[in-house]
């Protein structure tokens, strides 16, 4: 059964008590150094700071960089609907580069669909300034628990 999304509903606190511990257990997280996130149901927001290392040719920050981002605060946003325990692995994803990014990057995701086995994402992502600098869609797929 696919789901449409169409709420603003805040998350349980022990939904997010979850989802925020089993985020901290992920390295990307502590790579990208995320500063700030917030839920609703369907939703992640979060801040990205802006490092220096992260920085492409033109001293902003890297667009492969800002696609892990995207990617990563996606699945976050999923979590939201599916709880912090539900496998899911990226399918594909674009982005759309629209101005460069030369401050912390704030990203909004928010889920397109809650499907039985995929679940599209639309991400925005704006600078400090709240510049639009990048949109993007990844879709995450969802898998059956391992079993041992």
């Amino acid at each position: 059964m696919n789901t449409p999304i169409n709420t603003t509903e805040s998350l349980s606190p022990e939904l997010e008590a979850r989802i925020r511990e089993r985020i901290s257990s992920i390295p990307i997280v502590h790579s990208l150094g995320f500063v700030s996130m917030h839920f609703d149901v369907g939703v992640c927001e979060a801040e990205v700071t802006h490092r220096k290392e992260f920085d492409g040719i033109f001293e902003s920050f890297h667009g492969g960089m800002l696609m892990t981002v995207a990617d990563t605060i996606a699945c976050f946003a999923i979590m939201s609907l599916t709880g912090a325990e539900q496998p899911m692995a990226t399918t594909d994803m674009n982005i759309r580069f629209l101005a460069p990014c030369r401050s912390n990057v704030r990203a909004v995701a928010k889920v397109i669909q809650l499907g039985k086995s995929l679940c599209p994402v639309q991400i925005n992502l704006y600078d400090i300034d709240n510049i639009h600098v990048a949109v993007a869609q990844v879709t995450y797929m969802r898998l059956k628990p391992r079993t041992v």
